[in-house]
């Protein structure tokens, strides 16, 4: 295969100096979306990508579709006799929100019919404390601008909205369903130039009352990067907010009594400010405050503490750090003669729940669940109960609801994903190698149940935010196992497998380690026989799309191929694109001397050397997308383009009316189509297909 002719991309002689070092940007053209001349690179390279020869790629479409008919279930959330929940039916793009009332279920919110395009998704939604009213948000085309409305469940009539600027907004309602707190960015014309997706503020609203009338209760003066998260107990009498700075591993947090001060002032009382740690708060039913933390505890314990006072030197374990399990989630159940709480961990991403005793946190026993897979939060009755739900997933299980009745002890199926399918026999193998310093990752190796290696190989990761990779359901992966491939997940540092000091141990600083992780995995993967470096491929989005991006700078003789997603591959200017400045606390700032060597150390976008033979690379970017601007991805293209020795293609695929986050089905079967055919023809699966 001999690499295409690729669309002329001119190259300038921009050099900033920064800290004393010149920091070269040839392409600093294609940073305006907006310029005739970067229109019409990007028509070129669209063409360029459809003349692509991708093999399978038809195959692998109606095998990610069919896959993809299993649908999707959600856990239910409850309102007394009511509860809420999403589930897409196989023919469905998009979920949809439904109501049970007195057994009879019914649409409240459905995407395709508000739009039937399929451009508008439900980014969020919250009933209020009585069940009778339902705050949701959605956004159109993939940009996540979300705007807020609110209607009444019992009628489905919208009641009021759109309130814009509400990405990210949590809503907090206040008994009675008249009124809620909520995050709202301040209008443009009140913040500089450029910062239009920053200065978000915390707002009390009255329904029927335009926003423009809110009274602001929390945020002036703060960060501008600050999220703010904002709940109220049960019984409406504690309000508690929250302040991060960008994705900070750490918050400040806050409380006021709503009995003893006005909801539209309350008074704020400090739990912690100015802590590196992260805690959350539950008010029990019981009058106790149970505080989620990982202070003092980087794999997190749940402490008690009474609202009144809430203050660190006040709280006292009641379920104490675990030396290998990281604290995932927790529900109280009440109505019992011995109360209980249930704890969800994960250990080395696989999930389990354990059972106690409310009252001391001693350990009475587990919780049945259905296999090594993943648990997606336990929820149970506002009022209390006996009984909880929490939805679960493996590599071969669709999303299914348990119910777990503390009575009998007993898990039962609640809800399936309504598709029946026929899932591929898969194998999957728990492995543990050793990277470059001696530390030891844990993967997942996914592979088909007969023959052996070597094999095709896709290696995935993402490396960052504290994230964790955990079993789940995947149509791309399963139909890449189906057609003869393996396909590895590593745990890499800076995720949270292993608690926040893992993720620690692979940010700022220190993201080398990831980038160490991930090309360890691969030679362990090689030398243990599974594939060869003509065999494998690296695949990863957003902030895994960095670690691809750097792996195939730094070891390009290790990989055949790259699949790089919405990725940030120009460190050295990524926080004025996007949400980019919310990150600096994950990645480090440019501006600051040690910072911008951390980042100049390893920005792919700065490492694409003249000469070198690269790995067939193909990057996948959303018009739409606000968080990751497409920038990064134009920008490599163009630098690995030029500079490339190998015949192997640097292909872009640059979809419209797409975003970061959530798509319709068959903009997603399209796009799984297109990924999975190039790696499979630059690793040699489909090589006779």
């Amino acid at each position: 295969m001999t690499s295409p002719p690729y669309p002329p991309a001119p190259r300038s002689d921009i050099v900033d100096e920064l800290h004393g070092t010149p920091v070269p940007d040839p392409y600093r053209w294609l940073e305006d979306p907006d310029a005739p001349e970067v229109k019409e690179w990007l028509e070129a390279q669209g063409e360029l990508f459809a003349q692509a020869g991708l093999s399978g790629r038809e195959r692998f479409r109606g095998r990610v579709e069919e896959l993809l008919k299993s649908g999707s279930i959600g856990s239910p959330t409850w309102r007394g006799d009511r509860h809420f929940f999403m589930r897409r039916t196989p023919e469905q793009e998009h979920a949809v929100l439904y109501v049970v009332d007195d057994g009879v279920e019914r649409a409240l919110i459905d995407p395709m019919a508000l739009d039937p395009s399929g451009l508008t998704t439900l980014d969020a939604w919250q009933p209020d404390k009585e069940g009778r009213l339902l705050a949701y948000q959605i956004s159109v085309g993939g940009d996540e601008e979300s705007q807020l409305f609110v209607l009444d469940v019992a009628s489905g009539e919208v009641l009021e909205g759109p309130i814009d600027r509400c990405r990210y907004s949590p809503v907090a309602w206040l008994p009675g369903g008249g009124t809620y707190y909520y995050v709202r960015r301040l209008a443009p014309d009140r913040v500089p130039e450029g910062e239009e997706q920053y200065h978000r503020r915390v707002y009390l609203h009255v329904l029927g009352t335009p926003a423009d009338d809110d009274v602001m209760i929390f945020g002036e003066g703060l960060e501008k990067t600050n999220y703010y998260g904002v709940s109220v107990s049960r019984d409406g009498r504690w309000l508690t907010v929250s302040a991060s700075r960008g994705t900070a591993p750490r918050n400040d947090l806050w409380v006021a009594d709503l009995e003893s001060s006005p909801v539209t002032a309350p008074a704020l009382v400090t739990v912690q400010q100015d802590v590196d740690a992260q805690t959350g708060l539950h008010f029990g039913r019981d009058g106790r405050l149970y505080v989620f933390t990982d202070r003092d505890a980087p794999r997190g314990r749940i402490c008690v503490a009474t609202p009144q006072a809430p203050a660190y030197e006040n709280w006292r374990d009641l379920i104490p750090e675990d030396a290998e399990a990281v604290l995932s989630d927790f529900a109280i159940l009440d109505d019992l003669d011995e109360p209980i709480m249930l704890v969800g961990w994960t250990r080395h991403a696989i999930s389990e729940i354990s059972v106690h005793r409310l009252a001391d946190g001693a350990r009475t026993g587990s919780v049945p669940t259905p296999g090594l897979g993943t648990i997606g939060g336990i929820s149970e009755r506002p009022e209390g109960g006996h009984e909880a739900w929490f939805g679960y997933t493996d590599n071969t299980t669709p999303p299914t609801i348990q119910h777990y009745d503390a009575r009998t002890g007993e898990t039962t199926l609640w809800a399936a994903s309504p598709g029946s399918v026929d899932v591929p026999p898969v194998r999957t193998e728990h492995v543990v190698y050793s990277s470059a310093d001696g530390t030891e990752v844990h993967m997942l190796v996914i592979s088909p149940v007969d023959g052996s290696g070597p094999r095709p190989t896709v290696l995935y990761g993402y490396g960052g935010f504290g994230i964790s990779m955990t079993p789940g359901y995947s149509a791309s992966i399963l139909t890449w196992v189906e057609a003869g491939g393996v396909y590895a997940i590593a745990q890499l540092r800076g995720g949270g497998e292993q608690g926040e000091e893992w993720h620690r141990a692979g940010m700022l600083g220190n993201k080398q380690n990831v980038f160490d992780d991930l090309h360890a995995a691969a030679e362990h993967l090689i030398a243990t026989g599974v594939t060869t470096s003509e065999q494998l491929a690296i695949s990863g989005g957003s902030n895994g799309g960095l670690l691809v991006g750097a792996a195939l700078t730094q070891r390009p003789d290790l990989y055949a191929a790259v699949v790089c997603s919405a990725p940030l591959l120009d460190m050295i200017r990524y926080e004025r694109f996007g949400l980019g400045a919310t990150w600096n606390v994950e990645y480090g700032s440019a501006d600051i001397p040690e910072e911008f060597g951390w980042l100049s150390s390893y920005s792919p976008y700065h490492h694409v050397r003249e000469g070198v033979e690269y790995p067939a690379t193909l990057f996948t970017v959303f018009a739409s997308d606000t968080r990751v601007h497409p920038l990064h991805a134009w920008k490599m293209a163009a630098a690995l383009q030029h500079a490339t020795a190998s015949d192997r293609p640097i292909l872009l695929r640059n979809e419209t009316e797409a975003g970061h986050g959530a798509r319709s089905v068959s903009k997603t079967v399209a796009l799984a189509a297109d990924q999975l055919a190039f790696l499979a023809t630059h690793t040699g699966l489909a090589k006779d297909r």
